[in-house]
């Protein structure tokens, strides 16, 4: 009798095991969203359906996530009123300065493009002296990687941050990896489909669908790629792989007498090997870093696609947004008969490429902008008593009023500065494609009005990143859907009904658009900013 007590003594309580593994869970995300995050934190501390089963006899993880999700309610978890010391001034000027060079270095790529465009007439994807059959090939495989690509990079960005920001990083590599090979079996799905398609319809020649293939496939590839060296801060190795691959060009293409399309072919063949190389040495440097140990399992990949789906809807729609303009201008034949179903623009290609720039010195601001911000809420949300909420919330509305109205100006200043720069300097060197960009009224009059619309793009984007820092990603999909459903709409119609350089106004009034509507859903988190941190947390 006596050793049958003792026995049942040493079994351990089950109440309490599902206390202390509860205690777990809150350590990681003191208040999960729902009982699914709860799994997902399980599986990455290992737990799976059979372990679960022997320890706590539930049917699966999901059962025991239930269960935790019912315990979590009857915990209320609170935080000792307490001021935290702020960081020095050095402090915060060397922090917030890397921040912005870490905003800007993720847009010297393209600066080092058109630098390159500029002086050799070439970069690593164009070339001034195309045949626009050759151009549009090109220019198709280029959109079509960005838009297919978007939501893959989107996430791999927001999974793979998640576990390298708890030391995961073989997680992290796993799921990178994943997404990076979903992306290939998309890519090559689409391919085929292309081709296939092409085959039926004969949109394009046979020599037309294979640039168009190759670029998407190679291109596709680098993308993939350079997510990964950004979310392990690794951004310059990307510059050097552009400028390097723009050497091979140079070299095949200037000494050897190559083709210039299998010149850039061969090379971004050579990038894109050399960027999936680098990927992999980089993850195994970060492991060796990590912590050692019991490796955790992997969510279950319904589970990771629920955490990640309004990130990757995201993805495609901002690329979308981006480029479906050129699509409705290149498509459109009110002048002329075209040969094919989308017929490259030059003129209006243009325009659109030097705009791009304005976004440089902005994204970089808005990179110090957002990390001022949220170190400010951070700061804030242990300084204020309960009952100060709405104090709070009104001196964060105040705050970001003044943060949009920051970026909106600097974003206006880099576009008078830029026009008036490449006006000076394309006229002063005498550079033919300054007579094209200022010379020709279409092009002269598409820069203007991109330069506008990213101005506006510059501000929206800074809102997308607030809330999705907040973890409000449907917020930002609620602003970006209907702009891109005006951008469509309206280039379709101005680009038939007037001229096809209108289609221009689509990009304007999406990124206005955009630009409300995110800024309108940031304003309603910090009207009710305490409940949207607790959320978040």
């Amino acid at each position: 009798m006596n050793l049958s007590i003792a026995a049942e003594s040493q079994v351990p309580d089950k109440d309490a095991m599902l206390e202390r593994l509860l205690e777990e869970v809150l350590e990681k995300h003191m208040q999960p969203e729902d009982r699914y995050e709860i799994a997902a934190i399980l599986e990455s501390l290992g737990w799976n359906d059979l372990r679960a089963a022997q320890t706590f006899g539930v049917e699966d993880v999901f059962e025991l996530a239930s269960d935790l999700w019912e315990r979590s309610h009857a915990k209320a978890k609170y935080t000792p009123f307490s001021k935290v010391d702020p960081m020095s001034l050095t402090q915060l000027i060397v922090s917030l300065t890397r921040t912005f060079l870490r905003g800007v270095l993720f847009a010297i790529p393209m600066a080092i493009s058109v630098i390159s465009m500029l002086s050799l007439k070439f970069s690593l994807w164009s070339y001034e002296n195309l045949s626009v059959e050759l151009a549009t090939a090109i220019a198709i495989g280029t959109i079509l990687s960005f838009v297919t690509v978007g939501g893959f990079t989107q996430a791999i960005a927001r999974r793979g941050f998640f576990y390298i920001i708890q030391g995961y990083y073989n997680m992290a590599r796993r799921t990178t990896f994943h997404f990076i090979g979903s992306g290939f079996i998309v890519c090559l799905l689409l391919c085929a489909l292309f081709f296939v398609l092409n085959t039926v319809i004969q949109m394009f020649p046979f020599k037309m669908v294979g640039v168009i293939i190759l670029y998407f496939f190679f291109l596709n590839t680098i993308w993939l790629s350079v997510t990964v060296m950004y979310i392990l801060k690794k951004e310059l190795l990307f510059s050097g792989l552009i400028a390097f691959g723009i050497g091979i060009v140079f070299v095949l293409f200037k000494w050897v007498g190559v083709n210039i399309i299998l010149s850039q072919l061969i090379s971004l063949l050579f990038v894109s090997m050399i960027s999936i190389a680098i990927v992999v040495w980089l993850f195994k440097q970060a492991e060796k870093r990590g912590e050692k140990g019991i490796q955790p399992q992997l969510p279950k990949m319904s589970v990771t696609l629920y955490s990640i789906m309004p990130y990757f809807l995201y993805g495609f729609m901002y690329f979308s947004l981006l480029y479906v303009d050129r699509v409705m201008a290149w498509s459109t034949n009110n002048k002329f008969t075209m040969p094919f179903l989308i017929w490259f623009r030059g003129e209006y290609e243009l325009g659109l490429d030097f705009a791009l720039l304005v976004l440089i010195v902005p994204m970089g601001i808005a990179e110090v902008v957002l990390t001022k911000l949220m170190m400010d809420v951070e700061i804030s949300q242990k300084s204020y008593w309960g009952d100060e909420t709405d104090v709070m919330n009104t001196t964060f509305r105040v705050i970001y009023y003044r943060r949009l109205l920051t970026i909106g100006s600097i974003a206006a200043v880099s576009a008078v500065a830029l026009y008036f720069t490449l006006k000076m300097v394309f006229y002063k060197l005498d550079i033919p494609i300054g007579k094209t960009l200022f010379g020709s009224d279409l092009t002269h009059f598409v820069f203007i009005v991109a330069l506008v619309s990213y101005m506006l793009l510059a501000m929206a984007l800074m809102n997308a990143i607030i809330l999705f820092s907040l973890s409000q990603p449907y917020l930002v999909l609620s602003a970006i859907w209907p702009a891109l459903l005006l951008n469509v709409t309206t280039g379709f119609l101005l680009s038939r009904w007037l001229s096809y350089e209108y289609a221009v106004f689509g990009l304007f009034l999406g990124a206005a658009v955009f630009m409300i509507l995110s800024t309108r859903n940031v304003i309603k988190v910090f009207r009710n900013l305490d409940y949207y941190l607790y959320a978040a947390s």
